[in-house]
């Protein structure tokens, strides 16, 4: 098991990233360009979504703007883009992420990552990026889990660090600690970090960086 404020100290840009606990949940999102940057988490009636802090600075909206986490039944699905949408418009987790592909940035060719948590505390969690063999084929990775013990939890990111271009998160998803969410937010790069969802049983917080947070 790795700490996770250390993972995160030490890594300037994970890009977006998720984290999965016994009793809690991870979202973030971080920036390195100004529309990336120019943007808040709100809440929802089932979840949170992303919008433009300054709406006349909005440029291209199109892998910005989304839901990442809504409800799904009695199940959270957390996602990385507008795969959220599908997930819940399909109602089936392996459904949704199977009709999607990575995201069409070249040439950073940022990776899908999303998770499902159910009622009974098992989860999975998915990544969809590119082969980068030349072939623009995608690779689709599920990791299922029947759980997670107390102050342990699994996480996944976009990216593995900065770069040009970002290097594809790789390998399974990293079983962390699970620190607390004033303790996550703190250890995000403080130039790249944006937005922190945290759900800690049923308490929902929000973090955003352009409200002062």
């Amino acid at each position: 098991m790795q700490d996770l404020i250390e993972l995160l100290r030490t890594n300037p840009y994970p890009g977006r990233g998720i984290v999965v606990g016994k009793d809690r949940v991870y979202y973030w999102i971080m920036g390195r360009s100004a529309n990336s940057r120019n943007r808040v988490f709100t809440k929802t009636e089932d979840g949170i979504m992303t919008e433009a802090h300054d709406p006349s600075r909005l440029e291209d909206p199109s892998l910005i703007i989304y839901h990442p986490v809504r409800t799904m039944g009695d199940a959270l699905v957390v996602t990385n883009g507008d795969q959220t949408d599908t997930i819940v418009q399909r109602g089936s987790f392996r459904d949704g992420c199977m009709a999607r592909e990575y995201e069409p940035d070249e040439p950073n060719w940022t990776p899908r990552i999303s998770a499902i948590i159910n009622a009974d505390g098992s989860f999975e969690i998915s990544i969809l990026k590119n082969q980068h063999d030349g072939s623009n084929r995608c690779q689709r990775n599920f990791f299922a889990y029947e759980g997670v013990e107390k102050d342990r939890g699994y996480f996944i990111s976009t990216y593995q660090g900065d770069g040009s271009p970002l290097p594809t998160f790789a390998g399974e998803p990293v079983e962390v600690s699970m620190p607390e969410p004033d303790e996550v937010w703190a250890a995000l790069n403080e130039d790249n970090k944006v937005s922190l969802y945290a759900k800690v049983g049923e308490d929902v917080r929000i973090y955003n960086k352009n409200l002062g947070d």
